[in-house]
């Protein structure tokens, strides 16, 4: 794909208010963080004070294994000719512990790599030299909720936080990125996000590919306009309304990524960090996908896909052997066509996405694999993978329903519900060590008005532990754009992100253990989340 020059008539119209990345504060619009002080309202919401957790957690910086400094603030990388893109990242440094704990990713806006292992305890100095408040959110990791990167913890330009927490998860792939209200979409947009990396003994038995042939790899769609300047939300409220949808795709922040590689197995780790994004990946050549793990890590065994669907913020991990090819062989990755759900909202039209947006469900590549080198290497892919606990629904105290809807003129809304900082309605309780189902319900849109009608995907992400998918119902109504992305879900193993077609109807099962506070749930499409589409849940003694 390569980088189309707008006249200065299309970028205008493009950029709006004007959206270079330095200038992203003040293009981006007025939403201000609720109150932490948010009265009880006509739902019952009651607010919450932070509650302490149950178990010790602020250790001193001395005491840990790893500790990082992190910083987050304005840069300028080179993405294409000519002049350097100005972007938001984070950057950092090991202070103590494993130097490899911290690893940049080469010519590129993202955050650099942090590798734990399972058991170990982790300091970080994060500072903020951004222009807009900011707080770091662990995705997907289980820590304590004044560690979780809560928006209520935000910092503004000068200060720090300190975060001291020990890694409870499984081996697997997690990120990290910033989580104020109001302002994370083009937070994320502007850079800030990068790979969070966990290992364990379970996982170093097997023998998988490492090192340089253990590749993660985030995908990101954006648009420029013709100085090489990032713009978002070109099309304003509907932009917010849609979900915000690019017209390049980078990855690891670079176009027209060439991956070179050997003739010999690799383990590749995809990740969508797309804001609002959906992919269907297959292979040029339609080879299937032999996967080993996705969100919480290493499924049981490996399973076959013929494409991947991946909703923006899941993660999955690729088997792929490229020991039959011959060198000088290219393959490429490529997002296929599927189904847009009904009513013209989700790609092209007068409601799809930016003005020069790729539209959702229009097919594009996204990588080409070049195979440059042979390889006598030819460790064997595991039957095994890992042991994974199954919980019983049986063991469920309680079976919640979330609403996932348009509700004017309110928005996106979780139960008819936005979100407010420390507010928690009586089903948004959880008692601690405690097994729930819930089941998430897009009924899409209602009504005319604001949004009405809108039939929409939205994939659902809880904060805190990792959970299990239980079974997924669909609606006759939706039937045809689910179908076009079904068989590309991987719903075995541990997940924290599940997306949710029109229609449907998913249920998860998980346990909420270790620590008492507040953490949330919310859509991953981060223009739905920015909105309101998130609410606390509160883990109670």
């Amino acid at each position: 794909m390569t980088k189309k020059t707008l006249s200065r008539r299309k970028f205008l119209g493009l950029s709006g208010l004007g959206l270079a990345a330095a200038a992203i504060a003040a293009c981006t619009p007025a939403l201000t963080p609720t109150p932490s002080s948010a009265p009880e309202n006509s739902t019952g919401q009651t607010p919450s004070s932070p509650q302490p957790t149950t178990t010790p957690t602020n250790f001193p910086q001395s005491a840990a294994d790893v500790s990082l400094a992190l910083a987050a603030a304005p840069a300028a990388v080179q993405i294409w000719p000519g002049q350097p893109t100005e972007v938001w990242r984070f950057s950092g440094t090991v202070l103590a512990g494993a130097a490899d704990a911290l690893q940049p990713v080469p010519n590129s806006y993202l955050g650099p790599t942090i590798r734990m292992k399972k058991g170990q305890k982790l300091h970080v100095s994060f500072t903020h030299e951004l222009p807009q408040e900011s707080i770091i959110h662990w995705h997907g990791l289980h820590v304590p909720a004044e560690m979780d990167g809560h928006p209520r913890y935000v910092i503004n330009k000068g200060e720090q936080f300190e975060y001291s927490y020990e890694i409870l998860n499984r081996a697997g792939t997690y990120w990290y990125h910033p989580h104020p209200h109001g302002i994370t979409g083009p937070q994320v947009y502007a850079g800030m996000a990068g790979f969070f990396l966990v290992s364990d003994d379970e996982e170093q038995a097997l023998g998988l590919p490492s090192g340089e042939y253990d590749i993660p790899l985030v995908i990101q769609d954006r648009v420029f306009d013709g100085n090489n300047q990032l713009v978002y939300r070109a099309n304003g409220m509907m932009d917010q309304m849609m979900g915000f949808l690019g017209n390049e795709i980078l990855v690891n922040g670079q176009p027209n990524f060439i991956l070179p590689v050997a003739t010999r197995p690799y383990r590749l780790r995809l990740l969508n960090g797309s804001n609002s994004r959906i992919y269907k990946l297959g292979w040029s050549d339609g080879s299937p996908f032999t996967v080993i793990g996705n969100d919480g890590g290493l499924l049981e065994k490996p399973v076959q896909r013929p494409y991947i669907t991946l909703a923006p913020a899941e993660r999955i991990e690729l088997w792929v052997d490229f020991s039959d090819r011959s060198v000088g062989e290219q393959i490429v990755l490529k997002s296929l066509p599927f189904v847009a759900p009904e009513g013209g909202m989700m790609g092209g039209g007068m409601m799809g996405g930016s003005a020069a947006s790729l539209p959702l469900g229009a097919p594009f590549d996204i990588l080409t694999v070049r195979i440059e080198k042979a390889s006598n290497e030819r460790s064997p892919l595991p039957a095994k993978l890992s042991t994974i606990e199954r919980i019983s629904p049986e063991d469920a105290v309680a079976t919640k329903q979330v609403v996932l809807a348009m509700r004017p003129p309110n928005g996106w809304t979780l139960n008819g519900r936005t979100f407010q900082m420390t507010a928690v309605a009586p089903e948004e309780r959880v008692k601690m060590g405690s097994i729930e189902i819930w089941e998430f319900i897009n009924e899409g849109g209602g009504g005319m008005g604001m949004g009405g009608g809108m039939m929409l995907p939205h994939p659902m992400h809880m904060h805190g532990e990792q959970f299990q998918i239980l079974d997924r119902q669909i609606s006759r109504a939706g039937k045809a754009a689910w179908d076009s992305l079904s068989e590309g879900f991987v719903d075995e193993g541990w997940k924290d992100t599940v997306l949710v077609m029109p229609g449907e109807r998913v249920r998860v099962i998980r346990r909420f253990a270790d620590f008492t506070g507040l953490f949330l749930y919310h859509c991953h499409n981060l223009e739905h989340e920015d909105m309101g589409m998130m609410r606390n849940f509160e883990i109670v003694a």
